[in-house]
């Protein structure tokens, strides 16, 4: 009998003086493209001193690790280059690049600051309303909330109406959402705002069927439920598309989008980009 044959496990090494989320989210869009292949993650952040990136480059060779790094101290960078370097290990410096691009071209030195994108400033406190705002506002709590929203969701049940409305706070984004049911009372204050802030989701029936079919199983109840009948569903989705129709509003298919390709569409849609949204501290002055 043959033994079969092991793929072998690739390591990513993200390295980063501060939380690594961008690094991260470089080595989690590359393994997403492999998905027949295994792979592990390593985070190793708040790296600030030379001790503890050779500990971490030390432990990166033994895996033979891919590393990305974001590491902004110039002695760091090179100290990490020619570890690399000397120990025939890949690596990717995500963040000296533009920034060398941005001195070049402005004459203006980087701060070279570790953790700069996460100052508590303007941008960080707007961002804590804009999620405070979306808590109060979740699912029609007070309509009120619409003529105050940058973006108004609407969707039946298991649309991604909360997860999308934070996601989106996280960019500095006021969002209320409504849940819809058939013949249920529409707000007023619905029919009061510009209908270019409004989103309409909808999905396809037999999607929606799915998911709330395991949202019942998750609970422990019994799955088969007018909340996942088939029929009842359609009806729900014709009357909230009926609606959408009479708003005028974008309306957005979740059924194979993920929540960040939904919010990219809507920031899209809203022409919402985001210099509109982020908040330098020149801005602050």
């Amino acid at each position: 009998m043959t033994e079969e044959k092991k793929e072998p496990v690739l390591t990513f090494f993200v390295i980063s003086d501060s939380a690594g989320e961008t690094a991260s989210k470089l080595a989690q869009a590359t393994m997403a493209q492999y998905p027949s292949v295994e792979f592990e993650l390593f985070r190793r952040t708040f790296i600030t001193t030379k001790s503890a990136l050779l500990k971490t480059l030390a432990d990166a060779k033994k895996h033979n690790a891919i590393i990305l790094h974001t590491l902004i101290e110039p002695e760091l960078v090179a100290l990490a280059h020619e570890f690399c370097e000397e120990s025939g290990l890949y690596h990717f410096d995500v963040l000296t690049p533009p920034v060398t691009e941005v001195a070049r071209r402005t004459g203006i030195e980087p701060t070279r600051e570790p953790g700069a994108l996460h100052h508590l400033n303007k941008n960080y406190f707007k961002r804590i309303k804009a999620m405070e705002f979306a808590v109060k506002y979740d699912d029609g709590k007070d309509p009120r909330g619409f003529l105050e929203a940058d973006v108004v969701l609407l969707g039946v049940s298991r649309t991604s109406k909360t997860p999308l409305s934070l996601f989106l706070a996280n960019k500095n984004l006021k969002v209320a959402n409504l849940p819809l049911v058939p013949q249920a009372h529409i707000p007023k204050q619905l029919w009061e705002i510009d209908p270019k802030k409004i989103v309409g989701l909808t999905n396809d029936p037999n999607v929606l069927n799915g998911i709330r079919k395991e949202r019942m199983i998750a609970y422990g109840l019994n799955p088969d439920t007018a909340y996942s009948d088939i029929e009842k569903i359609k009806e729900e989705l014709e009357f909230a598309n009926d609606l959408y129709q009479k708003l005028g509003c974008t309306i957005i298919n979740v059924a194979t989008l993920s929540i960040e390709e939904t919010a990219s569409i809507i920031l899209n849609e809203l022409e919402l980009d985001d210099h509109s949204y982020y908040v330098t501290d020149a801005d602050e002055e």
